[in-house]
């Protein structure tokens, strides 16, 4: 049986990672499938913490998981480590006297609970008591019945979680309002364009990118590109002289580091290096979806044999350069030498390449329906997705430092 597990980023008030809420699905063929929610998380358990590592999937953050009655009256959380997940209570869960007895217990064995999609009402009693965190929808709810709800609860211990905040000024409204952790894709958004212009040492960087994943890379110009930036030659000397490539004589050239690493490898050394240089001041989640984007959009061109797989670990990279520099798509690919066909799948959305930008895009929100319609258009296999998803994820926070 195929398994299928998104995340969603948790953020703190600083926008640090505090953790991500893992999406399910069993299969993508049917996108809503006749599967009830105690077999769904069961799965989804089974998959991520017998079949696969959890720290893989949660990058060693919490998991938040969707736990139903049946499985929370069964104590089921308690068969995983306390440490790995927060316990999501749904929002239909009628708080009876067995469900409540059951997270009591589990709540005094160290086990923590969210409160999934909250509404205030007369029945939340007995589940209030028991959570340390309470989600609350920021676009379902009117912003005054929010102002309410936190007025209601204050006092009570609670730390309180404002989903679907989709744009910074939400992120801010919600952070105004006293909420501690933010889960939406804002992050992922340009701030107000404060300025058109990109300042030259944005642009030496960004032309190191494009020039490290060109199809016919010319060590000759990397190295020109690379000396002109002492960081990134700095950075690339340590590296290559590290304990990791354990060699007799040091290396002393950034031509000879070039050479010794190969164009693979220098290319994805280059890209991680610059694209954290210019997203200062940036979450790290943005940096790490990007990251994602471009592996999996790699790792997806291996099934699509008429598109060059640097050409796609491009276009990943950059689809989510407009918020890492504040600045609209358009303006910044009319000042970078890409092809022709990233810039119109990232600028208009148009063409084959702007598919694999829609099919991650898809992955990241559970967009189950979206995933397996896409994935079909550009002839991708579906049930090679989550593998490759699962690979990009690992491999992108291999390089994550928090």
């Amino acid at each position: 049986m195929n398994v299928y597990v998104a995340r969603q980023p948790v953020f703190t008030r600083s926008k640090k990672i505090f953790g991500y809420e893992l999406l399910f699905r069993d299969g993508l063929s049917n996108a809503f499938p006749d599967i009830d929610g105690d077999t769904a998380t069961s799965k989804l358990l089974s998959s991520s913490f017998l079949t696969m590592d959890i720290d893989s999937i949660s990058g060693k953050k919490k998991a938040f998981i969707n736990f139903t009655r049946e499985l929370l009256v069964k104590k089921i959380p308690t068969m995983f480590p306390r440490k790995n997940i927060i316990v999501e209570i749904l929002e239909h869960v009628e708080p009876d006297e067995d469900v409540v007895s059951a997270c009591k217990d589990m709540q005094r064995s160290g086990y923590e609970f969210a409160l999934d999609d909250f509404i205030y009402g007369s029945k939340a009693g007995p589940l209030i008591d028991l959570a340390g965190i309470v989600k609350i929808d920021f676009r379902l709810n009117p912003h005054e019945a929010i102002g309410e709800i936190l007025n209601k609860l204050a006092g009570k211990g609670i730390k309180f979680l404002a989903e679907k905040v989709e744009t910074y000024d939400e992120f801010q409204l919600a952070l105004d309002m006293g909420f501690h952790y933010f889960q939406g894709y804002f992050f992922s958004k340009p701030q107000i364009l404060k300025a058109r212009d990109i300042s030259p040492l944005k642009l030496h960087l960004l032309q190191i990118v494009v020039e490290a994943n060109k199809d016919d890379v010319s060590f000759g110009k990397l190295e020109e590109l690379i000396s002109q930036d002492i960081s990134i030659s700095y950075k690339l000397m340590r590296y290559i002289n590290s304990a990791y490539f354990r060699r007799i004589n040091d290396i002393s050239s950034i031509r000879q580091a070039i050479v010794l690493l190969g164009e693979r490898e220098i290319r994805r050394f280059l890209s991680l290096i610059a694209m954290a240089s210019l997203s200062e001041g940036k979450p790290d989640e943005l940096i790490r979806a990007s990251i994602i984007r471009a592996r999996l959009c790699e790792l997806l061109g291996k099934y699509h044999f008429c598109r060059d797989e640097s050409e796609l670990f491009t276009l990943g990279l950059f689809s989510l350069i407009d918020a890492i520099l504040d600045n609209s798509m358009e303006n910044l690919m009319n000042q970078l030498p890409l092809s022709s066909d990233i810039k119109r799948a990232l600028i208009k959305g148009e063409g084959e390449l702007a598919d694999f930008i829609r099919l991650t895009s898809c992955y990241e929100a559970g967009d189950w329906e979206g995933i397996s319609e896409t994935a079909s258009k550009i002839g991708v296999s579906e049930k090679e997705v989550p593998g490759c998803y699962m690979d990009a994820v690992g491999w992108a926070d291999s390089y994550s430092e928090d």
